[in-house]
């Protein structure tokens, strides 16, 4: 039988929908060399077998110097700014030991323990941003619910004061425009929380020195390590938390975003979703996110990988120094190893979705993840029970950028809640 004509990859139509894409590759292609939008070469891993390898492959780094072109330093890889910003040395772009090191240091932040004891302030946050547009009866979902509660939480978490939570939420928005917005403005403002971060953390330094009491926040925990001989530099710091904050709100972002476009475009699904949140039932809810997860996840590839040695991927020799994207979205659509992939199916069990990654690098926030995202669903379902989509599909648009996948807009209409 003749191969089907290859699918364009990265168009305007295949933003909306890459999953047929996505479905050829894995089919004839699994690993696919291709030209990104940024001009770089890479590999694109597509089968799910492949890409749970590729992911715990200790040959595939995540450092950047790695890359036999230099692509890397016009800041075509990897995070928009952070190269002319000092801020490469985070989690995504290190490998062990240094890996380790810092790994361990913020773990201590996202233990179920603390992550619990922080779930009345996200209801909190869920509940006050819902309160905002609940009486007018229509919403942006993205811009007033689902962008806003992951930024505040984070910064909650960070030890961001709430007079500089909205400066934070501003640049945030600037970050995620990926080229939507004024021309250099993602680098201008990664610059800027750059400087932010590092005035921060000198300031909450100069503060434990005069009063050494334990501060929460996670800021200040990076800091007291960094002087009790885990050799944490500020820059180190600065870094850490600025991955933190880029890392721990977009993806929510997405989730909470796609998620919600998921149910509402799935009615049967979302009705049992519903029912069983109204009960009081939550085995459904958490389930219910795993599935969202994998069937529209926020996180389309991995973050760049780097062979650092001649390796094989799925029977492909992949010469080293060249990139790997491991295309998350299409592994987790495999029917190889999910059945029904494209059906959402809330209570699926069989359900080991990379959605938040494998091997060292598995997503290190991914339980306040979980939590926002449970949230921020039950608190949808219950307080906007009717809650309906207020434009058609189609004319919905999806952000630019190659790692991350979600909405511009998601507008929705609802029954307005009296005294809200």
């Amino acid at each position: 039988m003749p191969v089907p004509h290859a699918p364009a990859l990265f168009t305007f139509e295949f933003a909306a929908d890459p999953y047929p894409a996505y479905a050829w590759l894995r089919e004839y292609a699994p690993v696919h060399r291709t030209t990104l939008p940024s001009s770089v070469d890479a590999w694109l891993v597509t089968r799910y077998a492949d890409a749970r390898q590729a992911l715990a492959d200790s040959r595939l780094s995540k450092n950047p110097v790695h890359h036999s072109e230099q692509a890397h330093r016009s800041g075509r890889v990897g995070i928009p700014g952070e190269r002319s910003a000092d801020l490469m040395t985070h989690l995504l772009n290190i490998d062990p030991p240094d890996h380790t090191r810092l790994r361990r240091l913020v773990s201590k932040a996202f233990t179920p323990r603390r992550v619990a004891e922080f779930g009345p302030r996200v209801q909190q946050l869920t509940d006050r941003l819902i309160d905002s547009f609940a009486e007018r009866g229509s919403a942006d979902l993205i811009h007033e619910f689902a962008f806003p509660l992951p930024i505040y939480a984070i910064c909650d978490l960070l030890g961001v004061p709430p007079e500089d939570q909205d400066d934070f939420r501003d640049w945030a928005g600037m970050m995620i425009r990926h080229g939507g917005g004024p021309r250099g403005g993602v680098a201008r403002a990664v610059k800027r929380m750059r400087t932010y971060l590092a005035e921060l953390i000198h300031r909450k330094r100069s503060e434990l020195t005069a009063q050494p009491l334990p501060g929460e926040d996670l800021i200040s925990g990076l800091i007291r390590a960094s002087d009790h001989g885990e050799h944490l530099t500020e820059n180190e710091a600065a870094a850490m938390a600025f991955i933190l904050l880029f890392a721990g709100f977009e993806t929510t972002v997405n989730l909470i975003g796609n998620g919600t476009y998921a149910l509402l475009r799935n009615p049967e699904q979302r009705a049992l979703l519903q029912e069983s949140v109204q009960r009081g039932d939550t085995s459904l809810l958490a389930t219910a996110v795993e599935e969202l997860l994998r069937y529209d996840g926020p996180v389309e590839l991995a973050t760049w990988r780097f062979a650092t040695t001649p390796l094989d991927i799925g029977g492909v020799a992949i010469p080293e120094g060249d990139p790997v994207l491991v295309v998350l979205a299409a592994a987790d659509r495999d029917p190889d190893r999910f059945e029904g992939p494209d059906t959402l199916d809330l209570a699926r069990r069989d359900n080991p979705h990379l959605g938040f990654g494998h091997g060292i690098h598995y997503c290190i926030g991914a339980p306040l993840a979980r939590l926002e995202a449970q949230c921020a669903l039950a608190t949808l379902l219950t307080r906007l029970p009717d809650l309906h989509l207020a434009a058609a599909p189609d004319d919905l648009r999806w952000r630019g950028g190659l790692i991350m996948r979600g909405l511009r807009t998601l507008p929705v209409g609802f029954t307005p809640e009296r005294g809200a």
